[in-house]
């Protein structure tokens, strides 16, 4: 498809590889762009071409890249700059294309006298110029209230439901691994013809979580455990071994975001399950292990930024249902 010179689309360090498959989707290059970290640690860009009265959509999930070298807060005060640039250099629009969006579990206040960090990064990038924002699986749906420009909420669930259909396996049942992500989980159910099953799960602390025990029937069946994201897989791992003990005959394991931090890569290689299947909005390091797979979710994003660009119907890319939670 010919965009012309009006579509740019540029990317940040978070994660490159995504981007460069978004481009080959859309079938344009990635803009150039200079992006540098000085020796006192802030953040630099310049972008090398005009992008006068373009569309600039900049594609930067606010996650660690091992590869690149880039944390957490340097990838969004990385995507502030990139923004504020495309700002000054009079794009016609500037959508920040963020997948994973980070701080979205802090989205209230657990506790006296803690940050809403979800809505002031919200703040952060309306106020350093974004028109609109593209993101997938937020942690929770309600965080787009937190915005006064447009969002658009993406979803990888179909995919990772198509995958499981793939497999044509027999006896499913989806474990939601809490009381809040049986919406979610309900939904997977039905698009590949499985029961449900909730677990248990108290939360005492900040990662740390104590599941008790398994509602619903799990015995010789075949269990896919679903969340929007995996962290430091203590509780998953936990959630597995648990469904196991329940009498599950295999279990599986599907997440949009690999955030994995911390020891999360011995407790996934340490984990029951047979595939811990995710996608490809945060980037992997080489040493993830050998049950970890990745699907791209890139035509996703590719198509909603295509109907954005056009004006169409980003809607219609999920056929009118594209949030399932």
């Amino acid at each position: 498809m010919n965009y012309g010179k009006r579509l740019k689309l540029f990317s940040g360090r978070a994660n490159p590889d995504i981007a460069k498959a978004i481009g080959a989707d859309l079938d344009v290059g990635l803009s150039p762009v200079v992006l540098k970290t000085f020796s006192n640690g802030e953040v630099y860009c310049r972008f090398e071409e005009s992008i006068r009265d373009a569309d600039v959509f900049i594609v930067q999930p606010t996650c660690t890249n091992p590869e690149t070298g880039v944390t957490t807060n340097d990838a969004l005060m990385e995507l502030m700059v990139m923004i504020d640039a495309a700002v000054a250099a009079s794009a016609h629009r500037v959508i920040a294309v963020t997948p994973w969006y980070g701080y979205s579990r802090q989205d209230k206040q657990s506790a006296p006298r803690e940050p809403i960090s979800a809505r002031m990064v919200a703040r952060m990038l309306e106020s350093a110029g974004a028109d609109r924002l593209l993101t997938m699986d937020l942690h929770a749906g309600q965080l787009q209230g937190m915005f006064k420009i447009p969002v658009d909420h993406m979803t990888a669930m179909r995919l990772l439901a198509q995958y499981f259909i793939d497999l044509e396996m027999e006896d499913l049942v989806v474990v939601a691994p809490d009381a809040g992500r049986v919406k979610l989980n309900k939904s997977f159910a039905k698009c590949v013809g499985a029961d449900l099953a909730i677990l248990d799960k108290e939360r005492p602390r900040h990662q740390v979580a104590e599941i008790g025990h398994v509602i619903g029937d799990v015995r010789g069946k075949t269990a896919i455990v679903v969340d929007d994201m995996i962290d430091t897989a203590g509780t998953l791992r936990a959630a597995g071994e648990m469904v196991m003990r329940a009498g599950a005959s295999r279990v599986f394991a599907a997440a949009t975001h690999p955030v994995f931090s911390g020891h999360a890569y011995d407790n996934l290689a340490a984990s029951p399950f047979e595939e811990i299947v995710v996608t490809d909005t945060i980037a992997l390091s080489p040493q993830a292990p050998a049950n970890v797979r990745v699907l791209s979710c890139a035509s996703v994003l590719a198509d909603s930024i295509s109907q954005v660009f056009r004006g169409g119907s980003v809607s219609e890319v999920f056929g009118s249902e594209y949030q399932l939670f």
